[in-house]
């Protein structure tokens, strides 16, 4: 299993606008397996596992407001431990 996994809320204007599509091509970039997914409340949920500093590095690009479609509020962040191991980075829907 990863030896490290951060699951990451992100709000603001993040749905409708490729934030999932986007986190998913950076997630690849760096190495880093999970998964993003709408919720009913406008916001997505990130799970990202990996080295240490490849997930640090996608919560940055969140952080940062992803995609340029995209409007970012806030990012909350915590540790996760998955009952899974994750082998890609995928769209949950």
């Amino acid at each position: 299993m990863a030896a490290y996994c951060v699951m990451a809320w992100v709000h603001g204007r993040v749905q409708g606008v490729g934030f999932r599509y986007s986190t998913q091509f950076e997630a690849k970039r760096l190495g880093v397996t999970g998964y993003a997914r709408n919720l009913d409340d406008g916001s997505v949920e990130v799970l990202a596992c990996g080295e240490p500093e490849a997930v640090e590095a996608l919560i940055t690009w969140l952080k940062a407001g992803g995609p340029r479609t995209a409007r970012v509020e806030s990012v909350l962040t915590e540790p996760h431990h998955p009952q899974r191991e994750w082998t890609n980075f995928g769209i949950r829907y």
